[in-house]
């Protein structure tokens, strides 16, 4: 006979990718269970107080309340995507706390039901951050549709409706490639980069990962290039005017160039007719260079 717990959910099964510390779990189950349940006007009258006057004593009174609704809630995920049971207890708890500074009595919501909308929230959330090494969902947009795709796909099959791509976009007012998106994320498993291929062996995916940046040749033949252009310039620049050695190394080859201004200033001369003589020294260069490709 299965156990049941304090939410009147039977206790989970242990399956793949479901891993829970029952003796953590019952620990858990019988510390929340030491607090009663609240009848409605004793929720209501809790909320009153920290709505109108921020107090933080109803406050903590309404969340240990309600620790056993995260659990009920919390069960609803088991079927699917769950890896620690307590974490998200945690997580729900978070959601929960929050519901009660949010919550608004005057509007006529029940509290539990503003507070499950919460809790799962807040647990959906985690599950969306955690669940992968690479997130499936990274838009409020697509956790909602990660949450609501198996749910619909449960309930077409349920029904003996093959849930395609096209039915399920139509009752769940998205586009169609939304759909086909979410499922092959869903569908795709991850890798780690640093897990050996085999038992046996020392290579690691990462091994195999082609490399974005230039190949060994290439900087080799980059590298040997600058050396060559480098001393092509040191040569030209024995040839050179002290205007133009002044503009070559101050301004076209520095980090920090001179302005025209600058350099107009040191010999006396108008900005204009500094840039004139870089414009020539920059042809001069590439006469220079062109010949000696030409050559070579």
């Amino acid at each position: 006979m299965q156990s049941m717990n304090i939410t009147g959910t039977k206790a989970p099964q242990n399956q793949p990718g479901f891993s829970v510390d029952y003796n953590g779990v019952s620990h858990y189950l019988q510390e929340i269970s030491h607090h009663r349940l609240l009848t409605a006007e004793e929720t209501e009258a809790l909320a009153l107080r920290v709505y109108d006057y921020n107090d933080p004593s109803a406050g903590a009174e309404l969340v240990v309340a309600n620790l056993r609704l995260v659990v009920k809630v919390v069960m609803d995920f088991q079927k699917y995507w769950m890896d620690n049971f307590l974490d998200l207890v945690q997580e729900g708890n978070i959601g929960l706390t929050k519901a009660v500074q949010k919550f608004d009595p005057y509007r006529g919501v029940k509290f539990s039901s503003y507070a499950s909308y919460w809790i799962r929230a807040y647990i959906l959330k985690s599950i969306m951050d955690n669940w992968r090494l690479v997130r499936i969902g990274t838009t409020q947009a697509q956790r909602k549709l990660f949450y609501r795709l198996n749910k619909e796909k449960r309930l077409l099959s349920s029904q003996g409706i093959d849930p395609d791509a096209s039915i399920l976009a139509e009752r769940l007012d998205v586009k169609e490639n939304e759909i086909i998106e979410m499922e092959r994320r869903l569908d795709n498993y991850e890798i780690s980069l640093e897990a050996p291929l085999g038992s046996d062996s020392e290579f690691e995916p990462k091994s195999f990962l082609p490399c974005p940046g230039p190949g060994v040749e290439e900087m080799v033949a980059n590298s040997e290039f600058i050396e060559w252009l480098h001393k092509e310039i040191a040569m030209l620049e024995k040839t050179l005017s002290e205007r133009e050695q002044v503009i070559l190394s101050e301004r076209l080859l520095s980090h920090e160039p001179r302005t025209l201004n600058d350099i107009a200033g040191q010999f006396g001369i108008s900005r204009e007719r500094v840039r004139q003589i870089e414009a020539a020294l920059l042809e001069k260069i590439r006469d220079s260079i062109s010949e000696e490709v030409v050559l070579h």
